[in-house]
Parts: C-alpha cells; sequence; structure tokens
C-alpha cells in the first residue's frame, strides 16, 4: 500500500508530501514514475512530493495519512532508512565558491 502525509512542509517556496510504501522501495519507485515524480525525490525511505502532484497521488490511489503514521508504517515494515544511518553521499565536486545544497523536507524524527 502507498501512503503519503498532506503537503505540509515548506521548502524553496513550496509545500511537499511524503510518500512511502509499506510493501518495498520497488513499489514506491514504480508509483513515483507513474506520477512522473523524478528518482531524484527519493530520499532515504520515502519521495519528497510538491503540493500540485498530491491530488493526482491520492487519485492513484495514495492513502493519506498523518506524519507520525507515516514513520510508524515505515518501521513496523523494517523500511525506515533514518538519516543517521543511511550511506553518505560522495563529496561534491564543485567548487567552494558554490552554495551549499538546500536541506530536503524530511520525516519527523521520533
Amino acid at each position: 500500500m502507498l501512503y503519503l502525509d498532506r503537503p505540509a512542509w515548506p521548502w524553496r517556496g513550496r509545500l511537499w508530501s511524503h510518500l512511502i510504501s509499506d510493501v518495498s522501495h520497488a513499489e514506491l519507485h514504480v508509483f513515483a514514475e507513474a506520477l512522473g515524480v523524478p528518482r531524484r525525490g527519493f530520499d532515504r525511505d520515502h519521495y519528497d512530493i510538491p503540493a500540485d502532484r498530491f491530488a493526482m497521488a491520492v487519485w492513484l490511489g495514495a492513502r493519506v495519512v498523518p506524519s507520525r503514521e507515516l514513520v510508524r508504517l515505515l518501521r513496523q515494515a523494517g523500511l525506515r532508512r533514518p538519516k543517521h544511518l543511511a550511506r553518505p553521499r560522495p563529496p561534491r565536486t564543485s567548487t567552494p565558491a558554490a552554495s551549499s545544497p538546500a536541506r530536503d523536507p524530511v520525516l519527523p524524527a521520533r
């Protein structure tokens, strides 16, 4: 099953939702592709979904739940990948003068 929270997470002037699967990351990737969300929107265990795609995600079958429920469902399914356990990203190759990357919206920590 696929779940998402309401778009309440501000980032870069937009509101975002989080989309998860309690079955597999493969199911999540297939759904996100059908929704037209690029793979770069995947963040460890969820996709960041812009508010303008929220209605389409619901129409395609995602169930709306509170944010804390997303975390509970991920943990119960064994699919939660907290930031501190995620593999480190490779170092940036840009020059120090480049602006630092903006933080992605993330699921609330418990």
